[in-house]
């Protein structure tokens, strides 16, 4: 039960003019004063909140124009900015999914200095397709007959069922009802894009007997959705990409029906990874030759490129796709085409893509060569930090990939394992993310911080890391000296 407000604390609350009068915020004169203005109301206006939830919280002026100053500084700082990940999660969905090759940053600093080729074509000298840039490698690449890239893979799967099954039926097996991240639901979608969704099979098990039963005169399309992001084991069955297209195929001969085959893929694979064994994503190419019309899948995944949505399969599809009004809404801008078009044209080389595209190198990275940097990562911080401080040590790890992709699959690595003997482990967590001048995120397991080598680019963050190690101890010296 809340507790009764201290409504003589509202009355004391000081005035904003009074507050803008503090020293603490009139030296703020980079900033614009309506923004400083904006921050003592918004201070103020939170103690508010605070006191009619019962708190008693200081009301003090010079303590609101601290808080204040600070909201309005933080403005002025950018609020998107690099990380170093030393979580262990290769595909961080939190830290930007997929770290670009050099290759797509240099490509992506060209187009953004100046005007670009994004709809020109210098071979005809008159407007072109932004299409064009990079339909050519992924048909290349994956053997489709068309491709079309957009803003992401949700996108992809809202395109293609807006414009192949929109009031008609899509059948999809109730084990493949996926939630991905951001409570993005298939159902969802399916009603978003005005599909008619049919269930079929149980959870656990879908038989090809319950698609061909569920098949009516409005079935437009039998939907495979991938799941990328888990897996289910023991009593289960699914019906793969070859036998949906014979049913389609048998249907259209008896009836004249067309049904399209559509797979979901997600992760997007374009090498059958063997590092990973039974664990490996399928690629793009598998699922075209059993016979899916049209395969969609992300760019920022196990491609290792950036945000994208491709969709690939019969040219006579991908046309309707270009002519459909949620190309434009969903297409890429000149920087994303760009780096996507970049990390294409690695893997016309797959040997120099598993080296020179940083995701796959880190995917498949033997795990020995982790555990070398892993020590050259300790001795970095062990070199700054002060005698007593801590222990170090290196040890053996799991990574995962992250984005929804390989859920089963354990990753050998090795990490740097930070026990404290002043401190502990939420605050170095804490000191690392908040005040390190590039944050640093690391993970707790039992009262010791690690980082995971496997997932550290270079010696520059892992003398960064080292930097922030110390850092946080320095501080911790400085306070108890005080």
């Amino acid at each position: 039960m809340a507790e009764t407000p201290n409504t003589e604390l509202l009355k004391k609350l000081p005035q904003i003019e009074e507050v803008l009068q503090s020293p603490l915020l009139a030296d703020l004169t980079h900033i614009p004063r309506e923004i400083v203005t904006d921050a003592v109301r918004a201070q103020v206006d939170a103690l508010r909140q605070r006191i009619l939830g019962g708190a008693e919280p200081s009301i003090e002026t010079e303590e609101i124009a601290r808080a204040a100053a600070a909201r309005a500084a933080g403005l002025s700082k950018p609020s998107l900015r690099g990380v170093i990940n030393a979580s262990g999660v290769i595909i961080h969905t939190n830290l930007g999914r997929s770290v670009l090759a050099q290759e797509a940053i240099d490509a992506v600093n060209e187009v953004i200095a100046g005007y670009s080729t994004l709809e020109y074509s210098t071979e005809n000298m008159a407007r072109g397709s932004r299409h064009d840039h990079c339909e050519p490698l992924i048909c290349a690449l994956t053997g489709a007959e068309a491709a079309i890239a957009v803003n992401n893979n949700a996108a992809a799967v809202m395109m293609v069922l807006s414009e192949f099954a929109a009031g008609h039926e899509a059948i999809v097996s109730r084990g493949e009802q996926v939630e991905i991240g951001g409570s993005f639901r298939i159902p969802d979608v399916m009603k978003q894009s005005h599909a008619h969704m049919v269930e079929v099979g149980a959870t656990n098990k879908t038989h090809l007997s319950d698609y061909e039963a569920a098949i009516t005169e409005e079935t437009a399309m039998l939907l495979k959705v991938h799941p990328s992001n888990y897996r289910m084991t023991g009593f289960t069955e699914s019906v793969d990409i070859r036998d949906l297209r014979s049913l389609a195929d048998a249907r259209k001969a008896e009836t004249g029906q067309e049904i399209l085959v559509y797979e979901d893929q997600g992760s997007g694979a374009f090498l059958r990874l063997d590092a990973f064994g039974n664990y490996a994503e399928p690629a793009v190419v598998e699922s075209l030759n059993a016979g899916a019309d049209l395969v969609s899948f992300s760019g920022d995944k196990l491609l290792g490129g950036p945000q994208a949505g491709i969709i690939v399969g019969r040219k006579e599809l991908i046309a309707r796709l270009k002519k459909n009004p949620l190309a434009r809404a969903m297409r890429l801008d000149k920087m994303t085409l760009a780096a996507l078009e970049a990390t294409l044209r690695l893997y016309l080389d797959s040997e120099g893509a598993m080296e020179r595209i940083p995701t796959v190198r880190m995917l498949i990275e033997p795990a020995e060569c982790v555990k070398e940097r892993a020590e050259a990562l300790k001795a970095a911080v062990e070199k700054k930090l002060p005698k007593g401080c801590a222990e170090l040590n290196v040890i053996p790890e799991t990574s995962r990939a992250g984005g929804g992709a390989l859920p089963m699959c354990d990753i050998a690595s090795y990490a740097l394992e930070v026990r404290f003997l002043a401190g502990n482990a939420q605050g170095c967590e804490e000191y690392l993310v908040q005040k390190c001048p590039t944050p640093i995120v690391a993970r707790i397991n039992q009262e010791a911080v690690l980082c995971d080598a496997r997932t550290v680019q270079n010696e520059g963050e892992i003398e960064a890391i080292a930097e922030g190690f110390a850092a946080y101890f320095a501080e911790l010296s400085n306070s108890a000296s005080e």
